[in-house]
C-alpha cells in the first residue's frame, strides 16, 4: 500500500491562505511558512525548515512551499 504524506497543504484562497489538514483532520490555515512550521510543531511533527521540501511529510497542493497568492512568497 502506498503511503500517503501525513501532511496535506490546500491551494491557496484568494486571501493567499493555505487550509492545512494532518492525518485528515484540520489543522488550521497558513498564511507563509512560518505557519506551515506552527501547524507541524503543534502536531508533534518534525518543525524543522528542512521538513517543508519533505514530500514524505507534506503534500503541498496547488503550489510549492513558496507559492502563496499574497505575493509574501511564503511570509507574513
Amino acid at each position: 500500500m502506498e503511503r500517503r504524506p501525513p501532511v496535506v497543504v490546500f491551494p491557496p484562497a484568494p486571501d493567499g491562505g493555505r487550509r492545512v489538514t494532518v492525518r485528515d483532520e484540520e489543522a488550521g490555515t497558513a498564511y507563509g511558512l512560518f505557519d506551515v512550521m506552527e501547524i507541524l510543531h503543534g502536531a508533534g511533527l518534525p518543525a524543522v525548515d528542512t521538513a517543508v521540501d519533505d514530500p514524505e511529510l507534506i503534500d503541498w497542493r496547488g503550489g510549492g512551499p513558496y507559492d502563496w497568492n499574497d505575493g509574501s512568497a511564503g511570509t507574513r
